[in-house]
């Protein structure tokens, strides 16, 4: 999905438009970010390659955008400065203002559109900070690394549009796949009433990050139980998680079709066998990578339901973009951005 450009919030923000300097194209400069990542393991690397020259190029690098859109901000937030976090947690976090870890990560407090004054902070990577061993995870546990980009506007689709069908989650036990840092797993935690949340992701670096998350939050959550665990979507699942869950949600998780196959797999390992369970997922069509793995879903005999217009919130918004009507999303593609509703279940065809 591309490289990255620093910001100071992990909301996906529209490529720059201008050219690169001096007629360095795209493919070269972010060839150059790969580079610097590389370097970035060597401390005597860094100081000996740290020249004027080198200081242009990132200049420039910092024009190549990894995201392709901005996200649909439905769900007011704000930056909170990491080292002010810490200090309200009392540093329980491991950490101080200090650390490395401070400066890799940033923190986003966000304001639920629920009843009170319910608030999340959700600690990210920040968008700069790409590292060697970020690839080197993606080849040892065969997954993709876009959980360690940001928050995907699907993801705050699929935390708006649970938080706004709160009824559906009281007492139930979810759990969210594919989560990255788990907004969508953390709103559904603050404001329904759930049981229990397990917010899940095949990356164990993402889900370091949960973990942070789930503690940062822990007295939003009520009497909700909430955890993070490490799954992967191709091998066995633990038996105490057997067709367990209530409701089982995830966001952007079709893209990549290699992992149709086991995607379906988990959602009807994982999911209850009863009428009134069910999967939500939240994805684009992205060509015809939707459409592929909804063919696979049948082909393990479950059924679902494609709802284009779920929301009059975000519908709104969409046909705005697509008219143009509103440029604050100046490249916004249907078919890569607007994610479709999938309800997926044990039951009849809809």
């Amino acid at each position: 999905m591309g490289s990255s450009s620093p910001s100071p919030s992990p909301a996906p923000e529209p490529p720059q438009s201008s050219a690169p300097a001096h007629g360095a194209s795209n493919a070269s400069l972010r060839w150059q970010i790969l580079r610097r990542a590389l370097l970035a393991r060597s401390s005597s690397s860094r100081a000996s390659d740290g020249t004027t020259n080198d200081q242009k190029k990132i200049g420039d690098t910092n024009k190549i955008s990894r995201k392709a859109s901005r996200g649909f901000n439905l769900i007011e937030c704000h930056v909170v400065p990491v080292s002010q976090l810490h200090k309200s947690q009392g540093n329980s976090l491991n950490g101080n203002e200090n650390s490395v870890e401070c400066q890799k990560d940033v923190n986003v407090c966000y304001k639920l559109p629920c009843g009170g004054s319910q608030e999340l902070s959700v600690m990210y990577r920040r968008e700069d900070s790409l590292e060697l061993n970020d690839i080197e995870a993606s080849n040892k546990y065969n997954i993709d690394t876009t959980g360690l980009v940001c928050c995907w506007p699907s993801e705050e689709v699929l935390a708006f549009y649970c938080i706004n069908h709160s009824d559906m989650f009281r007492s139930k036990r979810v759990l969210e796949l594919g989560s990255g840092y788990g907004l969508a797993g953390l709103a559904i935690a603050a404001s329904t009433n759930a049981n229990e949340v397990v917010i899940s992701d095949g990356n164990p670096q993402v889900v370091g990050y949960i973990q942070k998350n789930i503690s940062i939050n822990a007295e939003t959550f009520d009497q909700t139980k909430v955890k993070s665990m490490t799954l992967h979507w191709d091998q066995e699942q633990p038996s105490d998680m057997l067709n367990s869950f209530d409701i089982i949600v995830a966001s952007d998780c079709t893209f990549f079709k290699q992992f149709h196959q086991s995607l379906a797999r988990a959602v009807k390992s994982l999911l209850k066998h009863s009428e009134a369970s069910q999967a939500i997922f939240l994805s684009p069509k992205r060509g015809d990578s939707l459409n592929k793995f909804l063919d696979i879903i049948q082909e393990h005999g479950l059924c679902y339901e494609l709802i284009e217009n779920y929301d009059p919130t975000v519908w709104n918004l969409h046909k705005k973009y697509v008219a143009g009507d509103d440029r604050s999303w100046p490249n916004y593609n249907e078919e890569h951005c607007y994610p479709l509703l999938v309800r997926i279940t044990f039951g009849h065809s809809v």
